[in-house]
């Protein structure tokens, strides 16, 4: 019997575990993580392989610190952006705890460079955007690198060794629910592990389990805005202007045509263009180094749909999407955004011709018109135009867009303040998979709220 059970460890699973045992060290705890410890994770492609070979737990999502473990690291100090936990708290602590957890990353490693701080400086980038009618979000980001990230992660693995049960290789297969009280969950071998609290944070790739799990056991959610667009890729310098002094701008704009937000998201500059697999469907994502650099920067350009009823699939959606780009192209779409407007394929002639060399070799040239809705096609083109006119080159005949890049949040789980849910007692829904974060920070946030609650019980 355990007292605390937590489900996935990503950075809101392992926030929760090293809370809980500053408050509670005496208390058994156990973390259950399908995927591999994080010296044994690794990614067959960037080891060489020329296709992605779809394994069955994909190394670059699963295992210790999830998806984020091999990301460029970016901890986005500002409640702005990241997360809804100001829907459950106040934003004064919501501030309070990015600023706690912040130090704690600091403990552990992290650089302690920050970019976006200069007012001054952040100031002239948004007057220009905004006579490009984009919105500029001030988010101040602390860049840790992918290597920096990974030892991070490795000494907070190291510390929680010692004091808890880390389960790796096991996956949670139900939740185990008695007179509306969780007892604890059942792995996928049968095994069953009874605890007094349960902590669910599964992140993005566990967020479709997630909801039929919490469908089963009648537990409410609520549905998220679907996020569907592309990766684009261009030379450095075209946004060197904003990286060098911002690295990360957070760019938010309104499509004419339809009205709907388009936004930034992870921007990596002198970075590279990866593939993951999303439960044997593959997407696109971006990575950046403290070390290693490339001559190209890369960002995600996404449409945020939000559905009404009776709508109540968000997951389905974005991989019904990014599954027809894996039919057409046997994995990842990348096409010029000059065929894209003459309304051509690109082919391996016309990537070859280009001024700009893909960072994704294995990706195949197409036509991304024949995968992605008319209406985010759109809207992503006319930012494009909008990025052009701060960052002139954006709308460049060669930028290169990847597809489909769509982020797997799971409805949002109807959760008291304290991040419990509701009709299920001692049961609490944290991270991205929860659909209540979007990115490490709050969601490492997160994990220290909810263990601070059930400490206090």
């Amino acid at each position: 019997m355990y007292n605390v059970a937590i489900v996935g460890a990503g950075p809101a699973g392992i926030f929760a575990a090293l809370e809980i045992a500053k408050l509670r060290p005496e208390w058994k705890v156990v973390l259950v993580e399908k995927g591999d410890r994080i010296e044994k994770r690794k990614c067959l492609l960037r080891e060489g392989f020329e296709k992605c070979p779809t394994c069955k737990k994909c190394g670059l999502l699963c295992g210790w610190g999830g998806a984020g473990a091999f990301s460029d690291g970016k901890l986005t100090l500002t409640p702005d952006v990241g997360g809804h936990l100001d829907d459950y708290m106040s934003r004064e602590k919501v501030e309070d705890l990015i600023d706690y957890v912040d130090k704690l990353y600091l403990k552990y490693g992290a650089t302690e460079e920050v970019f976006g701080t200069d007012m001054k400086v952040f100031r002239e980038i948004e007057r220009q955007a905004s006579l490009a009618e984009l919105k500029l979000v001030h988010s101040p980001v602390r860049h840790l690198g992918t290597e920096r990230s990974l030892d991070v992660l490795k000494n907070m693995q190291d510390f929680l060794d010692e004091k808890i049960t880390i389960r790796n290789d096991v996956s949670a297969r139900s939740l185990i629910v008695e007179c509306e009280q969780v007892k604890g969950i059942v792995l996928d071998n049968g095994e069953e592990i009874r605890s007094e609290y349960t902590i669910i944070a599964p992140g993005r790739e566990g967020a479709d389990w997630l909801t039929k799990e919490f469908g089963k056991n009648k537990i409410g959610m609520v549905n998220n805005a679907v996020d569907v667009g592309v990766r684009v890729e261009l030379p450095a310098p075209v946004f060197e202007p904003l990286t060098s002094k911002l690295y990360e701008s957070k760019l938010i704009y309104h499509s004419p045509t339809f009205g709907d937000e388009v936004r930034t998201f992870c921007m990596n500059p002198n970075g590279e263009v990866v593939q993951e697999n999303y439960n044997g469907i593959s997407t696109v994502n971006g990575h950046s180094y403290a070390e290693k650099t490339t001559n190209n920067t890369n960002f995600a350009l996404l449409v945020s749909e939000k559905f009404t009823e009776p709508f109540k699939e968000p997951i389905q959606y974005g991989q019904h999407i990014a599954s027809l780009a894996n039919m057409l192209g046997g994995g990842i779409l990348v096409q010029r955004f000059g065929d894209l407007l003459d309304g051509r394929r690109s082919t391996p002639e016309r990537i070859k011709a280009s001024i700009l060399t893909p960072t994704l070799t294995c990706a195949t040239p197409g036509d991304l018109s024949l995968v992605i809705p008319y209406r985010q096609m759109t809207s992503i083109i006319e930012m494009l135009y909008a990025l052009d006119k701060i960052a002139p080159g954006t709308a460049s005949r060669y930028t290169l867009l990847y597809g489909i890049e769509v982020k797997f949040y799971s409805a949002r789980v109807k959760l008291t303040d304290e991040l419990e849910t509701e009709g299920v007692k001692n049961l609490f829904a944290i991270g991205d998979g929860a659909g209540v974060t979007r990115g490490l920070i709050q969601a490492s946030a997160s994990g220290v709220h909810v263990a601070r609650v059930i400490c206090s019980r």
